[in-house]
């Protein structure tokens, strides 16, 4: 299961409703090759599920991941940092084993 914090549940709904975002939109999260620790996190707004996605729901947001990713990010929190160094969502991963210090990729 991929979970939310309540600090990112609210900043989606913001952004759902800021951005006039369809009724049925979720976040979509994803991990590809790439960054300095050989593998990144994706995320972003969709409105359509593909057949082979995994499909959570925490807190009211709908969370959507592909079958491929979903191996990487099992137990793994999205989290909403506000803070004075920027603000951002974060992915607190228990699979990684080591990250870079944007906290933007990591490898297994």
């Amino acid at each position: 299961m991929i979970t939310v914090s309540e600090s990112a549940k609210e900043e989606v709904l913001r952004l759902i409703k800021e951005d006039n975002l369809p009724a049925n939109s979720f976040i979509r999260v994803g991990v590809k090759g790439g960054g300095c620790s050989g593998l990144s996190y994706e995320m972003d707004f969709d409105f359509e599920a593909k057949e082979e996605d995994k499909v959570f729901e925490d807190k009211g947001v709908k969370i959507v991941v592909d079958k491929k990713s979903f191996l990487y990010l099992i137990g793994t929190e999205l989290e909403y940092s506000g803070g004075l160094n920027g603000s951002g969502f974060v992915f607190h991963n228990p699979n990684a084993s080591r990250t870079c210090g944007c906290g933007e990729s990591f490898s297994i």
